[in-house]
């Protein structure tokens, strides 16, 4: 369920036509107006006056001036969308149109060289050089560009150093290293020794493995990698009774503050969050005493998309862009899951998501968790968009009441019950071997909710996506009249694979 009216704002293209001889002008007929750039604090406050008097912000609804600072302050690095179509095998002038906005840049950059940092090759996005604002203002007066943004700025970077709430802990990051013994009153043993988290009596997932254990599907997760240190998640993953199935993991994050900056770091996890989003999709039904996910017998492909759930920065941002394209054409992944997001929008996240929408995926984002500084935000990005369905988590026996630091907004689809009275969230592997934690939020719901999907399409094969979302939808507490901030609510997985 998405208000379309929140994403009309975020498209909206504002935008003065031109056409081709308008390319021509001379830089001197661009004219600017304020030629100092904005402070980053500026830009921030702004951004976050935005938020909260119309309740989203984007780059394509701000000024040439607003848009030029915060590239200028981010790097001078921005990203262009451009062309009928973000997919570039549906866009036949796409390569013409790259190169017609390349030589506006060169003519009003007065340089040839160093232009072009990255060239997207499924989707019609570039990433380019830009310093003066007259390039900014000639751009924009392009018809055929679809937004232009900073690719580098860093939000969560500068309100940690300007923002009212002053610096925030690490916990925003979502990153962490920790393990806990787990109480007993929050699990439940099943043969061979597994230990079943609390939360799946709750929307009857262990009597849903009578018809379905997740066998033939492949989850794609977009995280922070998966720690090598963890067996289970790696050579013990058909331990127990999970069996023939797979896990792929893969890196396609650089670990530097330069944009220009290349080579991957690998895929193993260095902050702990994509660790505790594998297990708790598809941890094995293991005979170690370890707790098992929800999707027992499906395969993972696994990202390292980011150094952390908050994607600040061009790498970060680039990374979960080409994990959306590359588990957009893999076609043994039928479900995507993220548990990571932003505040606002970012066009080449956007087009990455579309693509792997365009490609047959259903798609999981977490509706978002706050932080010192972003308790004033509803659902956040991407879960927003209506190519995904927005996850939410909520207390013990409620589906309308949401979890402590957990968002809600009109556009979450599905809830998941992850927080206990006592406090306690949902039992998983950890970062370590034969280790166990906790981990809640927003991205565990999420986490949760896809494996949900993978019994669904397991037991249903021949199933489209549609069909796979209106059984969930079917199965859920608000059925049909969904409700106005938390959707179909929770899902009953017994009624949803019978």
């Amino acid at each position: 369920m998405k208000k379309n009216v929140f994403y009309l704002f975020m498209l909206l293209f504002i935008f003065t036509a031109c056409n081709r001889d308008d390319i021509q002008n001379a830089a001197s007929d661009i004219e600017v107006v304020r030629k100092d750039p904005l402070s980053a604090k500026q830009i921030n406050e702004k951004i976050n006056e935005t938020i909260k008097n119309k309740g989203k912000f984007s780059w394509n609804g701000s000024s040439d001036h607003f848009v030029w600072s915060a590239i200028f302050q981010g790097n001078k690095i921005a990203s262009i969308g451009f062309g009928s179509s973000f997919d570039r095998n549906l866009d036949s002038d796409n390569k013409a149109t790259e190169n017609e906005i390349l030589d506006v840049i060169k003519k009003y950059e007065g340089k040839t060289d160093r232009l072009l940092l990255s060239s997207d090759q499924y989707l019609n996005q570039i990433d380019v050089v830009i310093e003066k604002q007259e390039t900014i203002i000639a751009l924009r007066k392009m018809k055929n560009i679809r937004y232009l943004e900073p690719a580098d700025y860093r939000y969560f970077e500068n309100e940690r150093q300007f923002g009212a709430t002053g610096k925030s802990s690490s916990s925003s990051s979502g990153c962490g290293f920790e393990s806990a013994v787990l109480n007993t009153f929050d699990y439940t043993t099943v043969s061979p020794n597994a230990k079943v988290p609390w939360s799946f009596g709750k929307h009857n997932i262990t009597s849903a493995w009578n018809y379905s254990t997740g066998a033939g599907i492949t989850i794609g997760i977009i995280d922070s990698g998966v720690s090598p240190e963890q067996t289970l998640l790696g050579s013990s993953f058909n331990n127990g009774l999970s069996s023939g199935r797979t896990i792929t993991k893969n890196g396609v994050h650089v670990d530097s503050i330069w944009p220009w900056s290349s080579g991957f770091d690998g895929p193993n996890d260095q902050c702990g969050h994509g660790t505790s989003m594998a297990s708790a999709a598809a941890a094995p039904r293991n005979n170690q005493g370890q707790p098992v996910g929800v999707a027992y017998n499906a395969s993972l492909v696994t990202y390292r998309a980011a150094s952390n759930v908050v994607l600040d920065g061009y790498h970060e941002q680039n990374g979960v862009k080409i994990a959306f394209t590359e588990l957009g054409n893999n076609a043994q992944v039928k479900i995507i899951s993220m548990s990571m997001g932003h505040i606002f929008s970012v066009g080449k996240i956007e087009d990455g998501v579309k693509y792997a929408y365009s490609k047959g995926k259903l798609i999981f984002c977490a509706g978002g968790t706050s932080t010192s500084f972003t308790n004033f935000v509803g659902v956040i990005f991407p879960a927003w968009m209506p190519e995904t369905q927005a996850i939410t988590g909520v207390k013990e026996n409620t589906s309308n009441q949401k979890c402590d630091v957990c968002h809600s907004g009109a556009e979450i689809d599905f809830t998941y019950q992850m927080e206990r009275a006592s406090g306690s969230n949902i039992p998983v592997l950890s970062y370590y071997n034969g280790q166990t934690d906790y981990v809640g939020g927003s991205s565990v719901a999420t986490a949760s909710t896809a494996g949900i999907a993978a019994l669904v399409w397991s037991k249903n094969p021949s199933w489209t996506r549609d069909q796979v979302l209106n059984k969930m939808r079917q199965s859920s507490t608000y059925y049909s009249s969904p409700n106005s901030d938390y959707g179909y609510g929770n899902i009953n997985v017994l009624q949803a694979v019978q």
